[in-house]
This record gives C-alpha cells, sequence and structure tokens, in this order.
C-alpha cells in the first residue's frame, strides 16, 4: 500500500510538472526584484513576477502550482532572519495574467541564501580594498529544453546600496540605485551583478541636525533668562 501511494504521489508531482513546463512554453515569464539594503546588511526586499495566461487552462489549478500559491510563497520566505510584509497571488484578467507579489524584510543580506527560493544565488556583501565593499547576486541560467526562447523571457534587478557607487556592471545607475535588465539570451550560461560602494557612515548625525538643536537651546535659555528678570 505504502509504494502504491508513493507511485500515485509521483505521479501527481509529475503530471503538475508537465502543465507548468506546458505553461511556461505557451507564455512569457517577467520577474522584477527591488532590493534596499542598509549599512548594517539588513533591508527589504519586493518581489513581482508574473505569466500571461493560457485561456486553455485552469487558472484555479495553476494557482495550486507552488510559484503561484500564497502558501507557498509564505513558507518559502519564513525564517528566523526574516520578517514577512505580505505574499500575495492574482490573476488580472485584463491582460490574462498571472502575478505573485511578496515582500518581507531580513536582519542580514548573506543569510538569504539559506532560503530555497535564492539556492544557488550567491548573494554577497563583503568587504573590499581601501574601505569599500562589494555586492553581488548570481543569475542563474534558465534550461531552454522546452523551446523557451530569450523573447519571451523578461528579468529586472534593482539594488539601493548603502553608499557611493564607485564600479559596477549594472545597466543604469542613479545615485545609489543600481538597475540590471535582462533577456534569457543575456543571461546565458549564468550572469553575476556586482557593485562596488564607499559605505555611507553608520548612524551619521547630519551637521543640521546640530544646529538646530543648538538655536532651540539658545532660544530657551533666552527665554529663561527674560524671565528670571521679571
Amino acid at each position: 500500500m505504502f509504494l502504491l501511494m508513493k507511485e500515485i504521489n509521483y505521479k501527481v508531482k509529475n503530471s503538475i510538472f508537465i502543465i507548468f513546463v506546458t505553461l511556461f512554453i505557451s507564455s512569457c515569464l517577467n520577474y522584477n526584484q527591488v532590493t534596499t539594503i542598509k549599512t548594517d546588511n539588513s533591508g527589504k526586499m519586493f518581489i513581482h513576477y508574473w505569466m500571461a495566461m493560457d485561456p486553455d487552462l485552469d487558472s484555479l489549478l495553476i494557482t495550486k502550482i507552488g510559484l503561484f500559491s500564497p502558501e507557498n510563497l509564505t513558507e518559502n520566505f519564513t525564517a528566523s532572519f526574516t520578517k514577512l510584509n505580505y505574499a500575495n497571488t492574482y490573476h488580472d484578467f485584463t491582460d490574462s495574467t498571472l502575478h505573485a507579489q511578496i515582500e518581507f524584510e531580513f536582519t542580514d543580506f548573506d543569510s538569504l541564501n539559506l532560503l530555497s527560493f535564492f539556492k544557488h544565488s550567491e548573494l554577497s556583501i563583503k568587504e573590499g580594498p581601501e574601505d569599500t565593499k562589494i555586492f553581488s547576486q548570481f543569475i542563474q541560467p534558465i534550461t531552454t529544453t522546452f523551446g523557451l526562447s530569450e523573447k519571451n523571457y523578461n528579468i529586472s534587478y534593482v539594488y539601493y546600496l548603502p553608499g557611493n557607487i564607485i564600479k559596477h556592471n549594472a545597466n543604469s545607475l542613479s545615485r545609489n540605485k543600481l538597475e540590471w535588465n535582462f533577456t534569457l539570451d543575456d543571461i546565458g550560461n549564468g550572469k553575476t551583478i556586482s557593485a562596488t560602494f564607499i559605505p555611507f557612515k553608520l548612524k551619521e548625525t547630519p551637521i543640521w541636525i546640530y544646529t538646530l538643536a543648538s538655536i532651540v537651546i539658545l532660544i530657551v535659555l533666552v527665554f529663561l533668562f527674560k524671565k528670571g528678570k521679571k
């Protein structure tokens, strides 16, 4: 009986995999990741991925597949070093697309490698020369065995790094915001995104804070002095 149940379970999983592959063949997959990293390597990440729906497929069945299951999303991003803000999936009927969104906070960027979602992503922030830090993430290659073309895959990564960027391989840079955009063909056998930055001073107090505090103290002293003369 145990062997029979194991075989049935395998066939069910295999059937889901076949449906998932069929879904990819006829759909366009998009992936956006926006990450903000603080000076202590904690931060916040927002992930949004979506794909076109084949009108002949049952949307309810597709949402049961792991990538578009809120329960599975929650499980994949729940850990001692993360705080989940929300995990949501929805079907946009205006353009027949299926979406998944998740936002979470993390206490240490490197710890995200322990999540199954980022397995082999090699997320890293390490010390560099001359008081710099080096950020990097490996974008894994994606198989084309099932006929997925480079036009059917769009991926973007946005990182806000806690410092002045001095070197990077991003497509665009605006202050401390870097953005990478890829197609399947761009990724090829894998791609490493990276940037070297000089960190902002941790808990640095702006000069204007001291100036404002001095003015307030002066006003209070003047008030108390006038009150005392009366």
